[in-house]
């Protein structure tokens, strides 16, 4: 479907938007020049707002409860998505099975369905990152890949609670509700009011609003959620996925197209749903709670928890049932219809996941290659009756604790993220990890061909499992 769109203004740039919805394997290729001579601290930002920390209630909650890290999949981070090993400094063997990996405790972590990065936030609150370096994405000022985790200098004064990864960018969020940006910026995915190409340090994003509570990335968008319910986007807007009613097309001359890309946060005003006749409803006084991004898309849920989606619509990613992209938050009417209240949402490259205020897991979109997409939200029978504790959405595997125990599926190719074993690499169906049975995984987070689990050691049996795994070293 997106083959057709219309390109963007260089060659070079055509490719890659093709890329971006149509081919797996490139997905993370490296078609930028090499970052270098921007620094971050260039931009200036004026009258910010003062700094007050956040409510000890709402920061209660970003504390999933410390865990020790384990890791499976591809771990040579510049062959991540790449076709052949040219121009690699260092191949190391796919993890098949999980490993421990640093010894060190988290609280949180997080990674992208289309990233070769990650963010841990250790039991100080402090940020550490590892992985693909190429457009700075790791904050340290550098385009060094690390290997192992490792601090990022410039938030060491600061308490960060949550971060986010986009394909070659990064949010970090701090306690004060302050949200930092690093990484590529070409589309303006930083956030710091320009389109400096790469943003080398962790830099104060241009906004000054509310205290932020939650941040999300898109490939190469940013979401926001600020402490009174509103959502603020900014990036790329091609497919309609920042919800301002515009993919921001331009021509530039009678041949070049580009993009108005919006360098800093700017407020979703408009939700809507459709009615039967197919006209357009505004809904009034919405207020979002939580929210998820895929490469292209995101999915919301509000106050009352009804979820919304906008973005691309490719394979029912959206759930409307249809294929069109989506330029405001639009209701998903499956929900309503069935009387069912969404409690969660977790978005993949190009599916989406929602669990329902019975528990029950929904999936619309397509984390296959082949066969039939899910053009609507479809129950995944397969974990019905399990009570879901975290979920990870890679590119086109999904892994699940629920009750004690890990589920994982996706199909092939995969790199090992599913921790299956070196005999069964990928699985069509949601599979039984059997050497995690009987494991506290309190938390989950996958990278386009990487997992990682954070597994609660306070827990007798968890130990003993953990201490018998093998550790990956670097």
């Amino acid at each position: 479907m997106s083959s057709k769109r219309k390109p963007d203004g260089t060659k070079k740039a055509v490719k890659k938007r093709k890329n971006s919805e149509s081919n797996y394997d490139s997905d993370l290729s490296d078609e930028y020049p090499r970052a270098g001579e921007t620094s971050a601290r260039e931009v200036v930002v004026e009258e910010l707002r003062p700094m007050e920390k956040l409510p000890e209630e709402l920061l209660g909650a970003y504390d999933k409860g410390p865990g020790k890290l384990l890791i499976a999949g591809m771990v040579s981070w510049e062959m991540t998505g790449k076709r052949d090993s040219k121009g690699v400094t260092k191949i190391r063997p796919n993890l098949y099975t999980f490993h421990r990996f640093t010894g060190e405790t988290y609280r949180s972590m997080a990674s992208f369905c289309s990233a070769a990065h990650s963010v841990l936030i250790d039991v100080n609150w402090k940020a550490w990152t590892f992985g693909r370096n190429q457009l700075s994405q790791l904050g340290h000022g550098d385009t060094t890949m690390c290997e192992k985790p490792t601090q990022v200098a410039d938030l060491a004064d600061f308490n960060v609670i949550q971060a986010a990864c986009g394909r070659n960018h990064t949010l970090f969020l701090t306690d004060t509700g302050t949200v930092y940006a690093c990484g590529d910026n070409k589309s303006g995915q930083c956030g710091v009011g320009n389109k400096l190409p790469t943003i080398t340090s962790p830099t104060r994003i241009s906004y000054n609003g509310p205290p932020i509570i939650k941040v999300g990335c898109g490939a190469e968008f940013s979401v926001i959620l600020d402490i009174k319910g509103n959502l603020h986007t900014f990036g790329l807007p091609e497919y309609g996925q920042l919800g301002h009613n515009t993919d921001g097309r331009y021509f530039v001359n009678s041949t070049k197209m580009s993009f108005h890309f919006e360098t800093q946060p700017r407020k979703v005003l408009v939700y809507m749903e459709k009615n039967k006749e197919g006209h357009v409803l505004p809904i009034e006084n919405v207020n979002i709670i939580d929210f998820a991004c895929g490469n292209n898309h995101t999915v919301a849920i509000d106050s009352k928890n009804r979820a919304y989606s906008w973005g691309f619509g490719g394979i029912g990613r959206l759930g409307h049932a249809e294929q069109k992209d989506e330029m405001v938050p639009r209701l998903i009417k499956f929900f309503d219809t069935q009387n069912r209240k969404v409690m969660r949402v977790f978005c993949g490259s190009s599916y989406s996941l929602a669990i329902s205020d019975i528990g029950s897991l929904y999936l619309f979109g397509q984390n296959k290659k082949t066969g039939e997409a899910n053009m609507y939200p479809k129950p995944v029978q397969d974990l019905a009756g399990w009570n879901i504790t975290s979920i990870g959405t890679g590119y086109t595997s999904i892994v699940i604790s629920a009750d004690d125990s890990l589920i994982a599926w996706g199909a092939s190719p995969t790199y090992g993220e599913l921790g299956l074993g070196d005999l069964q690499k990928s699985s069509s169906t949601p599979k039984e990890v059997t050497r995690m049975e009987g494991m506290k995984i309190p938390m989950i987070a996958l990278g386009y061909s990487h997992s990682l689990l954070l597994v609660n050691t306070e827990h007798e049996k968890t130990k003993e499992k953990y201490d018998n795994l093998p550790e990956f070293v670097v």
